[in-house]
């Protein structure tokens, strides 16, 4: 079944695709089609509202995509999970609702590559702000009237006061906010939390805009192919039930993320010459980078048992959640009404760095995102991980299946940086954990425990026990040279006309922190290009570095 024509189909109804549909659909010229895989974010679902629910959602078929990586060779086989979001909103609505933009020295990398110039941290920075109404307040660095409304965590559990006194007593400062004019440090985090809902990018662009006329959005509705006449994309076919439909369209913009979109990309003829022909598939474009650079986040949960009854572990009990829940469902408060993940911090692990490599969440409870725990009593633990593994891995179909999952490898640990600075983490989030402030709470390390002490034994329970922090990107990545995908300029597919990719894969290098608050950038700053608008002017908001006259960033920035 053929249908009308439209202006821009929009490949994926996620983060940065609620974002697009919004923007392009503002000029009632523009006709706009969302095509979402999964079902409706529905209002009444407590499974993505409510915010102390987000363990939920991932592993079920119905919120989650279920992927899972090839066995990795450097973690003893382990085929890692990875969820991702199968639903309006994307991952934005199954994710842990923390809102991190990333180092403003992360863009400074970006603008360093050829051809990147305007990716660099004050280029950038406008489109940040324009996104967000930051309740702690705007000022140079943070926007006051944007649809993202971010409500900062309140981080006064007594643990939570523990963890930020002995960071200070490891020689590590505070900081007045992670996102403002300095990330180093530790913090309360900014929270896609807003009057005790989870606010997805669903919630906050695309319901807002459900009833403009020249705005469609179409769930369960899933894309298995991009049309070409010659090299030039005019639409794609998707099915929905047990029929397939056909659309034509003026441009096509892929935002599926970093794992859907170069599958489909690779389904439709645009990926390594030699890889698709061996499957039978027409080449329209040799791009040898469509699913190469995938770059993502590890990490583990160092648990504490704590001494004192002052952790969130009652929450889970059975008898205390009718009580709990009924409190999140008529007032919008307590336990339910918070992600939990109210703060954490970022620090370097050695001197060689020039700005932080490692990324700490701290939660009151000891507990893994599937909902077991270590213990019956009381705990506590942090999230930590390095942020810039110079591990590479590949996203590659090994089917014309679209429905048949692309294989997924992420090579973690494989590098002589990744495993120095596993080690590292590990023994910096010690370092804090065993300092005074934690004396009246701390009742002996759950995990890994004291017997892993040796570098080789923290790497050996890394590759056993580490989980991704589920940050998959830079698959289909913006640059000049030959690897590259996207031209950083417009965010054109190399080779072909009318196809655009905006997502976490159009990343040159993944960001220091949760990746939400720079993909909802990224496609905000893209449609200003896509649209012909002029860009934001670019601002000169000072920002913190660490070494001033970095060799690798000569000319970014002010102390």
């Amino acid at each position: 079944m053929t249908e009308t024509a439209v202006d821009f189909v929009i490949v994926g109804g996620g983060s940065a695709g609620c974002a697009l549909a919004n923007r392009l659909s503002a000029d009632p010229a523009n006709r706009v089609l969302v095509l979402e895989a999964g079902r409706s974010d529905f209002v009444w679902d407590p499974f993505i509202h409510m915010p102390a629910a987000l363990p939920i959602p991932i592993g079920n078929r119905l919120y989650d995509w279920k992927y899972e990586s090839e066995p990795e060779p450097h973690m003893g086989g382990r085929a890692i999970y990875h969820a991702r979001g199968k639903v309006l909103g994307g991952s934005s609505s199954i994710n842990g609702m923390i809102f991190q933009r990333g180092n403003p020295l992360d863009y400074e990398r970006w603008a360093a590559d050829p051809g990147m110039e305007t990716w660099s941290y004050a280029h950038c920075l406008p489109y940040f702000k324009r996104m967000e109404t930051c309740l702690a307040g705007a000022d140079d660095w943070r926007g006051g009237s944007g649809p993202l409304v971010l409500e900062r965590g309140p981080a006064t559990n007594p643990l939570f006061g523990a963890f930020f006194e002995a960071a200070k007593q490891a020689g590590y400062p505070l900081t007045d906010d992670v996102n403002g004019y300095r990330q180093e440090g530790f913090a309360p985090f900014d929270r896609n939390v807003h009057r005790g809902r989870r606010l997805s990018a669903a919630r906050a662009y695309l319901h807002p805009v459900m009833g403009r006329k020249n705005l469609t959005v179409r769930t369960l509705a899933m894309t298995t192919k991009v049309l070409f006449e010659g090299t030039r994309a005019v639409g794609v076919t998707y099915t929905r039930g047990r029929r397939q439909h056909t659309v034509r369209a003026g441009e096509v913009i892929l935002c599926g993320g970093a794992i859907n979109s170069p599958q489909l990309l690779q389904l439709s003829g645009v990926g390594n010459a030699g890889d698709l022909s061996s499957l039978g598939i027409d080449v329209v474009a040799d791009v040898p980078g469509v699913g190469e650079h995938l770059q993502d986040h590890l990490e583990v949960y160092i648990q504490y048992a704590c001494k004192l009854p002052v952790s969130i572990a009652p929450g889970l009990k059975w008898r205390n959640r009718p009580r709990i829940g009924a409190e999140w469902l008529f007032l919008r408060k307590g336990l339910c009404a918070t992600n939990h993940f109210e703060g954490g911090g970022f620090v370097r692990s050695n001197d060689d760095v020039d700005y932080p490599n490692l990324m700490f969440h701290f939660l009151p409870i000891a507990i893994r995102y599937d909902g077991t725990a270590p213990t019956k009593g009381h705990g506590y633990q942090v999230h930590i991980g390095p942020m810039y593994s110079d591990a590479r891995g590949t996203v590659k179909i090994t089917s014309t299946d679209p429905r048949e999952h692309p294989a997924l490898r992420f090579n973690y640990l494989s590098t002589d940086q990744d495993r120095r600075e596993w080690v590292e983490s590990v023994r910096v989030a010690r370092s804090i954990l065993n300092q005074p402030a934690f004396e009246p709470f701390n009742d002996g390390e759950l995990s890994p425990g004291p017997e892993v002490e040796t570098d080789e034994q923290i790497l050996d329970w890394v590759a056993k026990d580490a989980e991704t922090a589920l940050h998959p990107s830079c698959t289909a990545r913006m640059g000049t040279d030959d690897l590259s995908v996207l031209d950083p300029t417009t965010l054109r597919v190399h080779g072909v006309d009318g196809l655009r990719v905006v997502d976490a894969s159009s990343m040159p290098y993944v960001t220091n922190g949760n990746i939400y608050a720079p993909v909802m950038m990224l496609a905000e700053k893209s449609a200003d290009l896509i649209l012909g608008n002029a860009p934001l002017e670019p601002s000169h908001a000072p920002y913190y570095r660490y070494r001033d006259g970095s060799p690798l960033y000569p000319t970014g920035g002010n102390a």
